[in-house]
């Protein structure tokens, strides 16, 4: 099933050391097999997404041996295309992908719900927000030169086969995307190579130098991208801690002694310090946890008119990780995209259940949080209104 893609298909393959030791340092292969990733993408739903989203570039473009195509040979524009924007051409695309350009589809899981909802279980699994992005072509061409990535990357074959080479690092480890030095150059080994086919996974991490071409085959892959939090973030958000100390409020003293200038650098440096032991690397992850993002998704007429949900109406849990739960006596809490909720104890085994369950119904939902189904139903009613659940 593709809604646990990662968290389980790709879990069961490479063992737990995925995330503990693995995962954005070093290359990582799996075969999940071709039926994990069947419903992921077909040419039948690329070609109705390409004919029902009107895309036009950048989103959806087109690139040949390391260069894009100029949109110009592909798309019309104006009275043409009874529109001002750029609009693909289906006999031009054809034309190009035949000439061996890569078609590139961006945030591809915004568009198709079985990639978006293997995009939220990869966020489950890694607690990062990550995108989907779509790549097509045919014959033995190249739609980039060899090239690093400002991010991780797991790589979901699901038609076709494609040939990879992974070089490592280069001699500059762990380049970003608003980096001093984008001159390094790949390294000349490979850790490793292969052809990819439908139900391969690949992780490359974020830096790692590739190669990619085609087979002569035709190839569909999607790329799953996330970044993960590094210690800039970190930094950053002691930024955010000194509006509150008066020392680096202050105006620095241009105009005074050195010696007054070095007493208030040492000050400065003091307040830092105390800053960086407080908020330490738990704290940061903690507070990006509570303020990841809910899926953007609508539950009409639910949430509008109150609509009483039955036994067999479907329940998805919206927020896309699990929130902590405080409980006492009277009430259950959680913080769900940087906002507080409270509910009635009576929540907290339906909250609880949902949460683990991610999609249910009503009846299964009261069964099992040991729940009678009204009051299953009541709860539910108040979690749809907050958006906190979707029905359907």
């Amino acid at each position: 099933m593709t809604d646990r893609l990662f968290t389980e298909s790709l879990r069961a393959a490479t063992g737990d050391d995925l995330l503990s030791t693995k995962l954005s340092e070093d290359v990582v292969f799996a075969d999940i097999g071709e039926a994990a990733v069947r419903s992921l993408l077909t040419f039948e739903d690329l070609s109705d997404i390409l004919a029902t989203r009107a895309l036009e570039p950048p989103r959806a473009r087109l690139h040949h041996k390391g260069a894009p195509v100029p949109v110009a040979r592909y798309t019309e524009t104006g009275e043409a295309s009874r529109a001002s924007r750029n609009v693909i051409r289906p006999d031009a695309l054809y034309r190009e992908l035949r000439e061996g350009a890569s078609l590139v589809l961006d945030a591809i899981d915004r568009l198709h719900p079985p990639i978006r909802d293997a995009a939220d279980d990869l966020m489950r699994l890694v607690r990062e927000r990550a995108q989907a992005n779509l790549y097509l072509i045919w014959g033995d061409s190249h739609g980039f030169d060899t090239h690093w990535d400002d991010h991780d990357t797991f790589i979901v074959q699901v038609a076709g086969t494609k040939s990879w080479q992974v070089h490592g690092q280069g001699n500059r480890r762990y380049p970003m995307k608003v980096d001093a030095d984008h001159s390094h150059e790949p390294p000349e080994d490979v850790v490793w190579e292969g052809v990819l086919r439908p139900g391969h996974v690949l992780h490359v991490p974020r830096g790692w130098w590739h190669t990619v071409k085609g087979t002569g085959d035709v190839s569909m892959h999607l790329t799953f991208g996330f970044t993960r939090a590094t210690g800039i973030d970190w930094a950053r958000s002691l930024l955010e801690q000194l509006h509150d100390v008066e020392v680096l409020r202050r105006d620095l003293p241009r105009f005074a002694s050195s010696e007054e200038r070095l007493r208030h650098h040492e000050a400065l440096i003091r307040e830092l310090v105390g800053l960086a032991e407080q908020h330490g690397v738990d704290e940061l992850l903690a507070e990006r946890d509570s303020r990841f993002p809910r899926r953007q998704a609508f539950s009409l007429p639910w949430a509008v008119d109150g609509s009483e949900p039955t036994a067999e109406t479907r329940v998805e849990f919206v927020p896309l990780l699990t929130p902590p739960m405080e409980c006492d006596d009277e009430n259950v809490s959680l913080t769900v995209s940087g906002k507080r909720f409270r509910f009635p104890a009576v929540a907290e085994p339906i909250l609880a259940t949902i949460a683990n369950e991610r999609t249910t119904t009503v009846a299964a939902l009261a069964e099992l949080s040991g729940t009678d189904i009204p009051t299953t139903a009541q709860v539910v009613q108040a979690l749809v209104r907050h958006h906190l659940v979707m029905l359907r």
